[in-house]
């Protein structure tokens, strides 16, 4: 079970798609989920932490990958096109004489 949530964490993905070496995928996001609810995940990452951080092996680097930070459409780089400026218009005083 351990191995699972730590493969989930890993790669990120979702429970469904779990290798099977690790058992039925319901069974580890029902279990993640408890854990998540009744607080045992944060006591478990608490107390990870601590251990880290007692032995001087904590590292608190940050990367961040740019295949999964995108920037917003309007962003791109586009040109905006200029819009001619709007003419006033004037309504007609009648039909044309003819």
């Amino acid at each position: 079970m351990i191995d699972a949530i730590a493969w989930k964490f890993q790669t990120g993905s979702q429970c469904v798609h779990l290798p099977e070496k690790y058992g039925k995928w319901r069974g580890v996001y029902n279990r993640l989920r408890m854990w998540a609810v009744d607080g045992t995940q944060e006591r478990v990452f608490t107390a990870l932490m601590a251990q880290a951080d007692a032995e001087e092996d904590l590292n608190w680097a940050v990367s961040v990958d740019s295949t999964i930070v995108r920037a917003h459409q309007h962003a791109a780089g586009a040109r905006n096109k200029a819009r001619p400026a709007s003419r006033a218009t004037m309504r007609s005083a009648g039909p044309a004489a003819g």
